[in-house]
């Protein structure tokens, strides 16, 4: 099955994640399946003429288009030419590109919150008028209409994250060379479920932190980010704590708050990253898997019970009171 990979606009950083890959590394994954880059603008040997030909040819029908996969986000200025973003040597938009290939493809995956929802290249006002491939933020329709299907019936694909775990990837393109990716296995916002069906909650290191409301105060600190670090990893989807990158990485094993870069619109919160926004005291944001009446009377129980351990380690930077072990009783 062959890939065609174009990258529009964005940092390259999805590229650069999916070379994560390991265990066994992304060209033996995708050979082991049958899948092959047709062509990848940074990946790929051709280039020129010959990377030219090779776009004619999925273009025209003459070899087969199995997945359109396309990272960045489409911009569609000046006045919706495209042509802020010209695929070089072509004389062509990248937005008259995907608009060309993607009918002739049997699937399109955006590659990352870009090319899902316009992510971060759309901030700041938003100057080329970027879009994402079939949303724009949390809308249907962006450089494609929101009635598009691929030649296999399925919408397109969003692989969001920014970036985006390389095993979110990998295992998407896998899926679709076995044939077992439909309809249901997609969220609302076309997310593939078998990651957007968790929380970034899940498997998180600070969660001894999070169920005594043991809070970190400033940056570097072990506690829970919640209540007043920006952190929304009860509300993001992910399984960024299940499967770490590389085994080991996360943004929140890195203290770092969660910043739900997997959805519509994360690129602009209308507040700092690293602050919660409150109102009278009580964080906005609260955890979406319970009513918000019951974690609050949840967490003033908590917060009555947290045992000195917690409450110590919640604002250090490194374990200052270890656990306590007790010897059995009847030993000396």
């Amino acid at each position: 099955m062959n890939i065609l990979w174009l990258q529009a606009a964005g940092c390259g950083g999805c590229t650069m994640s999916l070379l994560c890959a390991e265990d066994p590394n992304l060209f033996d994954t995708l050979s082991g399946a049958g899948l092959r880059f047709l062509w990848h603008p940074g990946l790929s040997l051709e280039t020129g003429a010959e990377a030219r030909a090779i776009l004619a040819a999925a273009e025209a029908g003459e070899v087969a288009l199995d997945i359109l996969a396309v990272e960045g986000a489409i911009a569609r200025g000046p006045r919706g030419t495209g042509r802020f973003q010209m695929l070089s040597g072509t004389g062509r938009s990248l937005l008259d590109w995907l608009r060309s290939l993607a009918p002739m493809a049997e699937n399109v995956v955006a590659v990352g919150t870009c090319a899902a929802y316009g992510g971060v290249t759309t901030a700041g006002g938003n100057p080329s008028d970027a879009v994402g491939v079939h949303y724009d933020g949390a809308h249907p329709g962006g450089a494609l209409p929101a009635g598009f299907r691929a030649r296999s019936g399925l919408p397109v694909i969003n692989v969001a994250g920014c970036p985006t775990h390389p095993g979110w990837v990998t295992e998407t393109l896998l899926m679709l060379a076995a044939g077992t990716l439909g309809p249901d296995d997609l969220d609302a916002f076309g997310r593939p479920l078998f990651y957007a069906q968790h929380l970034v909650h899940h498997g998180c290191p600070k969660n001894e932190f999070y169920e005594y409301k043991a809070s970190a105060i400033v940056p570097g600190e072990m506690g829970c980010m919640m209540e007043n670090l920006g952190c929304i990893g009860t509300q993001a989807v992910g399984d960024c704590n299940i499967r770490p990158w590389n085994g080991e990485g996360s943004c929140t094993r890195g203290n770092y708050p969660c910043i739900s870069c997997t959805a519509p619109e994360f690129e602009e919160p209308r507040h700092a990253f690293g602050e919660t926004p409150k109102i009278a005291g009580i964080p906005v944001g609260l955890p979406t898997d319970m009513p918000k009446a019951w974690f609050m009377a949840l967490a003033s129980l908590s917060k009555a019970a947290t045992p000195a351990r917690i409450a110590t380690n919640a604002t250090a930077d490194r374990i200052e009171t270890p656990p306590t072990l007790r010897k059995p009783k009847g030993r000396r």
